[in-house]
């Protein structure tokens, strides 16, 4: 909530009332998306979510950002190594993320098969960790 970079997703979480979920007990890992990541959506995708009408699009959107369980990128690579370059998690929205291996960096792969790069690694907090990932993931 403290982030500048993070000021879209902070008022998409209000908005779709998971404040009270994300500072629950955990631990939850989160791939947050940038403001940058929310801008390159087709214009008018941000403002039709927030609308009050689309609350249970913007909340399946934003639960799909987020896996139960602490995963720092350590974690995530020794989970792809596991599964012979790919790992899959399932999201508390239920759809499962998949992750590989891009170079040194780990890919978050969303269920029409773009990828986010995780650009600021284990941001740890007191319920999990927050990793920023550079594109929005949709389910």
């Amino acid at each position: 909530m403290n982030s500048k970079d993070h000021s879209t997703l902070v008022t998409a979480v209000k908005a779709a009332g998971l404040v009270p979920t994300l500072e629950g007990p955990g631990p939850f890992t989160v791939f947050a998306p940038t403001n940058e990541a929310f801008d390159a959506l087709p214009a008018g995708t941000v403002t039709t979510l927030l609308k009050p009408a689309n609350k249970p699009m913007l909340i399946k959107i934003l639960t799909y950002h987020v896996v139960s369980g602490k995963y720092e990128v350590a974690d995530l690579k020794a989970l792809i190594m596991k599964g012979n370059g790919t790992a899959m998690l399932p999201t508390v929205d239920g759809p499962e993320l998949t992750f590989k291996m891009s170079g040194m960096s780990v890919d978050v792969i969303d269920a029409k098969g773009d990828a986010a790069d995780i650009t600021i690694p284990d941001v740890n907090q007191s319920n999990g960790v927050i990793q920023v990932v550079n594109k929005v993931l949709l389910p």
